[in-house]
């Protein structure tokens, strides 16, 4: 039966096992062999990763085409306006093409934990929060959207892909599940491992 892993990535740790320039990676908070990222989570931000040990898995979770929702806490520079909301709900036009529509509202400020170093703070230009939620993954997305309106992320912690969340996982923290796939995915998945001589 598939296997994932459901970790919290701490902010600027990489999505992935090794790095040639010595930066943090995941195999400084987990061991995990035959696990894969399925998907990617940027180097300054931070939240719900997951890997997988079945790769029919790994591209249902990771390939836009499946339209997984992406749910993100996204804290800005300014007070974010309804207008902004709205332009991020109808979808926004971004340099690599228009993007999806989103879901986003505001919120009040969220109980996390603390990051280090601290997002910097400066006194004379206040701060919002926003819960966006995205079915699409390119890169920087959710930056490039919230700076097209206007507002630039300081601050981005991803908590729930698809069916999954964060709950009550801390920075570099995990845990693991077996996954029940569809009959059909689940014989793909099966006949894919016989033939790669996996078990």
């Amino acid at each position: 039966m598939p296997r994932i892993i459901l970790f919290n990535k701490p902010f600027q740790v990489l999505s992935q096992f090794s790095d040639d320039s010595g930066r943090s990676t995941l195999a400084d908070y987990l061991s995990a062999p035959g696990f894969r990222a399925a998907g990617r989570l940027d180097y300054d931000s931070e939240g719900l990763l997951l890997l997988t040990d079945d790769g029919l898995l790994q591209q249902q979770i990771a390939n836009p085409r499946h339209r997984r929702w992406k749910t993100y806490l996204v804290q800005v520079e300014g007070l974010i306006s309804e207008a902004a909301l709205q332009q991020l709900r109808a979808g926004l036009q971004l340099r690599d093409g228009p993007t999806l529509p989103a879901r986003a509202q505001r919120i009040d400020g969220p109980v996390l934990w603390s990051r280090e170093p601290p997002v910097r703070v400066r006194k004379t230009v206040p701060d919002s929060w926003l819960e966006l939620s995205i079915c699409e993954g390119r890169n920087r997305q959710v930056r490039r959207m919230t700076a097209a309106v206007g507002y630039p992320t300081l601050r981005l912690v991803r908590t729930r892909i698809g069916d999954w969340s964060l709950e009550r996982l801390q920075p570099g923290e995990h845990r693991q599940l077996e996954v029940h796939l569809p009959a059909a995915a689940a014989a793909t998945s099966v006949s894919k491992r016989r033939r790669t001589g996996r078990r």
